[in-house]
């Protein structure tokens, strides 16, 4: 049976949101967009302990939102584009509708001035 990609786009991209709805994860996010980024640098960057990031980086790589690579005996962690892609992807969908709502609201705020 063939697989949707629609359907796995909508889970990944949600799985995206949820993953950046936590504020720390979300700054852990926000950290690596100039370089790729060790544990301790994180949690040095973020103010929390090296076990809590190990646990958010956990969630972001589950929701493809940040990749890991060794480097000797450290593993630098950096932004996967493949859930930011997918997170577009799901809310790119509600754009047609948010648009023609704005272009109605408009259109009524001129018609009542």
């Amino acid at each position: 049976m063939p697989v949707d990609h629609t359907i796995s786009v909508v889970t990944n991209g949600v799985r995206a949101l949820e993953a950046l709805a936590d504020p720390t994860r979300r700054a852990i996010f926000e950290a690596l967009p100039q370089a790729p980024r060790a544990v301790g640098d994180l949690a040095a960057a973020v103010g929390v302990s090296s076990s809590a990031v190990s646990q958010h980086l956990r969630v972001l790589r589950a929701a493809r939102l940040v990749m890991m690579r060794p480097d000797g005996n450290r593993r630098l962690y950096f932004l996967d584009p493949r859930g930011l892609g997918d997170a577009r992807d799901y809310l790119e969908q509600f754009w047609p509708s948010a648009l023609a709502a704005y272009a109605a609201a408009l259109e009524s705020a001129e018609g009542a001035g």
